[in-house]
């Protein structure tokens, strides 16, 4: 069973954002992979850590995890949660350290680059979307290229930062700023193999799993860590970013977790009532038309629609009746329905529970 991430930063569910932040910071310098060299345990423990505070630090979050705890984020590729790496921990926390998280003993210098985000659009059917799907994508991504060579920066000496001495009325002041020779990494390019742009880099295709979970929606954006283009030295591989893209479906229409599905059913069936079988997205299902059942009545099959991506369930499946009237009648069928004109049944004559048009519409938008 995964830990509880307020045990793992040791406060109480009733701690303040600052004193979460504090408790991070705490277990970060007691963890940081510099102070426990080749330490295996202290190294999980830092990553756990960043776990903890990745989720409890953001209020959007943490209500999330206090209301369904890991369930809200497990198996859900970029929304938060484990797979983080020790780049992704120096990247997006450094803030809490003054900006020199990476390292304690150089205050800050020398920072590792990171490759620029790449953007693709997955296109996917109602049935992979309520199943989940692993789809195996080709991308073209910049890589550093077999040859290619980096050096200590000359204009920083490896440093990263260049001092900077400006004049002020209250005199000289010294300030620390990222050298533009070498974007703060320490290192420049020594060799450049032919055929690679002014970095060393070229551009291969490479072919990226991508784990896409069940009830993603038109829109949504998953993260692929490190699948983005390499950043030259020893920078930090960009992510590859994966916009959801719905393909319509010929019989369903998605509502959020909800689906909807129209039958006909011809005016014999709904005099005497009839079973009709459905094909779901997955397997089938029969419902029963009790006789006399109106055009535009709903009926609910629960658990019938889509899973939601956070785990909190599955929708329904809304099946709308209509009757279907003849456009043609031959001679005996008319004269059927003009002799029905006279008898009561076929008269029209709904019951409160039987709602107009109107009234459905306005109860949607109520």
């Amino acid at each position: 069973m995964k830990e509880d991430y307020y045990d793992i930063l040791g406060i109480s569910k009733s701690a303040s954002s600052s004193e979460i932040k504090k408790a991070y910071r705490k277990k970060a310098i007691q963890f940081h992979p510099d102070k426990n060299p080749g330490d295996t345990s202290a190294e999980a423990s830092f990553k756990k850590a960043a776990e903890a505070y990745e989720i409890l630090g953001n209020e959007e979050k943490r209500a999330k995890y206090d209301q369904y705890g890991h369930a809200a984020f497990d198996g859900n590729q970029g929304f938060g949660g484990g797979g983080m790496n020790m780049d992704d921990i120096f990247s997006q926390f450094g803030d809490i350290f003054g900006g020199s998280f990476g390292g304690f003993g150089g205050g800050g210098g020398q920072r590792r680059a990171k490759g620029t985000d790449m953007r693709i659009r997955v296109k996917l059917t109602l049935e992979e979307i309520a199943a989940g799907v692993e789809k195996k994508i080709k991308v073209p991504r910049k890589v550093q290229s077999s040859g290619v060579q980096y050096g200590t920066c000359s204009a920083c000496n490896g440093k990263g930062q260049v001092m900077k001495i400006t004049n002020t009325i209250l005199g000289r002041m010294q300030t620390a700023a990222t050298c533009g020779t070498c974007g703060g990494s320490g290192q420049s390019l020594l060799n450049r193999p032919a055929g690679t742009d002014a970095q060393g880099m070229i551009k291969k295709e490479e072919t990226v799993s991508i784990k896409i979970p069940a009830g993603v929606e038109e829109g949504m954006q998953l993260k692929v860590t490190g699948k983005g283009n390499d950043a030259p030295a020893n920078g930090i591989s960009g992510d590859l970013l994966v916009l959801i893209e719905e393909i319509v479906h010929d019989t369903f229409v998605r509502e959020g977790n909800h689906m909807h599905y129209d039958i006909y059913i011809s005016l014999s069936e709904a005099a005497l009532g009839v079973s009709k079988e459905l094909a779901l997205l997955e397997g089938k299902a029969r419902i029963k038309l009790e006789s006399g059942i109106q055009s535009g009545k709903t009926l609910r099959l629960r658990g019938k629609g889509l899973p939601s991506v956070n785990g909190y369930g599955t929708g329904d499946l809304m099946v709308h009746i209509n009757v279907w009237t003849p456009k043609t009648l031959n001679k005996e069928q008319r004269q059927f329905f003009e002799k029905m004109l006279e008898e009561p049944n076929f008269v029209p004559s709904p019951e409160k529970s039987d709602k107009s048009f109107f009234e459905k519409v306005k109860d949607m938008f109520a």
